[in-house]
């Protein structure tokens, strides 16, 4: 059976200072069905980068992104969803009309739209504030609209870059603790791009390390925790020493 994702030797750069500055070198990545894979590395290492080129808003110079056995490479949409840093949320529209959005492209018909939007809405815990408009959110609200938003288009691949980096650290955990919730009830393939180790391991199935620029894959880690997991986790012992092995590794080929 075909793997849900294959990025096949991608690489990437741009021009800096009247230079080519490579991003992304030969990088290639296998991502089964319903995996939850975390991108971790330092900042500059292509993390990002990587993540659009996979949703197609970003061009590669070589290489490949085949979704479901198909070249989806440079191509928007079909069957991709992101959820950003920052939740890019409409300001003039109120929670159900963002999370609309996606599926009133698509040309999906009014009550259909909106009982969609209503159903993600009540999943990410918003149904009281529907009418409210992103100015009248908190961090962490907004975050959950724009997952609720990435999820209405019923995506096969839910790409999500940095969504809690802006957020102060206990709501950042409320938050990973949410976002497991709801993919065990949804079932996404998950690509996760994140800075912090602990955030990395509390949520993956797999965590792929990156080293620094130009971007490769230093080493992925099966990570050993059963699911459901709780925020207990973080203090065990085993948890613990994981991140420090990690972070041990992330050491060694960090540029200071």
């Amino acid at each position: 059976m075909a793997a849900k994702l294959e990025v096949r030797n991608v690489r990437k750069s741009f021009r800096h200072n009247g230079s080519s500055l490579t991003v992304l070198d030969d990088l290639s990545l296998t991502v089964e069905d319903l995996e939850f894979i975390v991108l971790l590395g330092p900042s500059g290492c292509g993390k990002s980068t990587l993540l659009r080129i996979i949703d197609g808003i970003e061009t590669c110079d070589t290489g490949s992104v085949v979704l479901n056995g198909r070249d989806v490479t440079g191509r928007t949409g079909e069957g991709r969803g992101m959820v950003f840093q920052a939740s890019e949320l409409f300001p003039w529209r109120t929670v159900l009309q963002n999370v609309e959005f996606g599926l009133e492209i698509a040309g999906v018909e009014r009550k259909e739209r909106r009982e969609t939007a209503q159903h993600y809405v009540s999943l990410v815990g918003l149904s009281q504030f529907e009418n409210s408009y992103p100015h009248q959110l908190s961090g962490g609200m907004q975050q959950r609209v724009g997952i609720a938003r990435a999820l209405a288009i019923k995506p096969q691949l839910l790409l999500m870059d940095e969504p809690y980096g802006a957020l102060d650290v206990m709501t950042r955990d409320l938050m990973q603790v949410e976002l497991l919730r709801i993919w065990e009830i949804e079932r996404k393939t998950v690509l996760f791009v994140t800075h912090s180790i602990e955030e990395a391991i509390f949520l993956a199935d797999r965590i792929v390390s990156m080293t620094p620029r130009p971007g490769a894959i230093d080493r992925i880690i099966t990570v050993p925790f059963g699911r459901p997991r709780k925020e207990e986790l973080k203090a065990s012992p085993e948890f613990q020493a994981l991140r420090r092995d990690i972070w041990n590794s992330l050491k060694v080929t960090a540029h200071v």
